[in-house]
């Protein structure tokens, strides 16, 4: 494929996700924050679809071979870097792609929050220049330099001998049976609710 037909491509990709969550106004921070301060739990069942599709998806083009997994160390870094941007999200209102949305419909606020996004990730590159984390970053645990190494169904693909799809399908049980209890927890709400309106009437009448 060229690179203008890989570029319409990813246009068309990209008009048609934006377009998608501009309608739905799927949100990562609502999907998390939601479930988690008002038990609001819409978001939080459009992620974990995704997220099985998505891994099926990918680890089954692994298993033939194709695509290209990112590879990095997990370490101390990782988890300072996850807790500062969820605080920046919650701060902001919104995740980086629902940021984008919401800037594209004259947000100022968003707008202000992207801006800043790319200040934080231009000064995040200049420390990265002279930290001394990518030089201990080799995949494998290395604890004096707090990496934990990396590990993908790729990876354990190739060490174990197991299909990426085996991993996958794995995870995405394990992300189906907690949409499953999401599920059984929405329906509990809803006959609790129920009740207490028809105990409310029953006291009105």
């Amino acid at each position: 494929m060229s690179t203008v037909a890989e570029c319409l491509v990813a246009f068309l990709f990209g008009s048609v996700v934006g377009l998608l969550v501009q309608r739905s106004r799927f949100c990562n921070t609502a999907a998390l924050s939601d479930a988690i301060l008002f038990k609001s739990y819409r978001n939080t069942k459009a992620l974990l679809v995704a997220m099985m599709i998505l891994t099926v998806g990918f680890t089954g083009f692994m298993t033939v071979g194709a695509g290209h997994p990112m590879q990095f160390d997990v370490g101390l870094n990782t988890f300072a870097g996850l807790f500062l941007f969820g605080i920046g999200m919650v701060l902001a209102g919104a995740c980086t792609v629902s940021t984008w949305v919401k800037a594209g419909e004259g947000n100022i606020g968003a707008v202000w929050a992207l801006l800043f996004t790319f200040v934080g990730m231009f000064l995040f590159s200049l420390v990265w220049s002279w930290n001394y984390w990518p030089q201990t970053m080799t995949g494998e645990p290395n604890l004096p330099a707090l990496q934990l190494g990396f590990a993908n169904a790729r990876t354990l693909q190739d060490k174990l001998g197991i299909p990426a799809i085996v991993f996958g399908l794995i995870q995405s049980a394990v992300l189906f049976a907690i949409y499953r209890a999401i599920l059984r927890r929405e329906r509990a709400q809803q006959a609790k609710h129920e009740q207490h309106q028809q105990e409310t009437a029953g006291q009105e009448a």
